[in-house]
């Protein structure tokens, strides 16, 4: 284990979790913990967990944490196999009394009464979403697909900036509706479309909400291209095409967690 010092935060809110209904997390003493740099996990004490945690004798090594002891969580008749990890040997004493649950273990979790989805939302990101009158176009082997001066641009904190268009400013009769479906913790549920030119369709290059999350409201029923795949011109300008960062992960990228 490496002497790296662990980033943690106090989490103010209310943090529940629960499994088909059923609660296992209730805890106003949640504590965020960066286990990678991309964004945090949640820790509770273990007080605040329902439900029996059964030691499993399976263990997983950390190099920033060591250690880390996994357990099942049994509530009533339901055990929610290798659900918890508590790394005890942690250099940071505070951390090694803690308890990870797996995030995806759960059904359902919320920050006091909404729910949140994929993974705990940072907060050290900001998404901001603004009307703007810039004049956007966007191109896929020199076709026009898109072209716009009613963009809404979409900022969120570490990623490229999103071009939102109005349907009405978009070629529809080149996208193909796709049955990929992703959820993002900061914008919502998002449906994708691919892109047919004549024989060639790029697949999964344009997404959209339907019903984004209140904070972003304003992208509801517009359409985004991914910058990694087309050629986006803003006021005549080309936009380089940003480096793809890893695992797609609801319309922006991760790289994935090495530990």
């Amino acid at each position: 284990m490496t002497d790296r010092p662990i980033r943690t935060q106090p989490n103010p809110k209310w943090i529940r979790g629960q499994f088909r209904g059923l609660p296992v997390v209730d805890s106003r003493n949640a504590v965020f913990v960066w286990e990678h740099p991309y964004y945090p996990a949640w820790y509770f004490p273990a007080n605040d967990i329902a439900g029996e945690l059964v030691a499993t004798g399976e263990v997983k090594a950390s190099s920033t944490r060591g250690p880390g002891v996994l357990f099942d969580i049994v509530v009533g008749d339901t055990t929610l196999s290798n659900a918890a990890i508590q790394y005890r040997e942690a250099t940071d004493t505070e951390l090694a009394e803690l308890i990870r649950v797996d995030f995806a273990s759960l059904t359902n979790w919320y920050e006091e009464d909404e729910e949140v989805f994929v993974h705990p939302r940072s907060p050290h990101v900001r998404v901001d979403a603004l009307a703007s009158s810039r004049h956007v176009r966007v191109s896929i082997d020199g076709v026009e697909v898109a072209s716009s001066s009613k963009p809404t641009l979409l900022f969120e904190t570490g990623l490229p900036t999103r071009y939102y268009l109005p349907q009405t400013d978009v070629k529809m009769e080149l996208l193909e509706p796709s049955s990929t479906e992703s959820e993002c913790p900061y914008k919502g549920c998002a449906r994708y479309w691919s892109v047919r030119i004549a024989d060639t369709v790029r697949e999964d290059v344009v997404w959209g909400y339907r019903s984004p999350f209140r904070e972003v409201q304003p992208i509801a029923g517009l359409v985004s291209f991914f910058n990694e795949h087309v050629d986006i011109e803003v006021d005549g300008v080309a936009i380089d095409r940003p480096q793809p960062l890893g695992i797609k992960d609801n319309a922006f990228e991760y790289r994935p967690a090495t530990d």
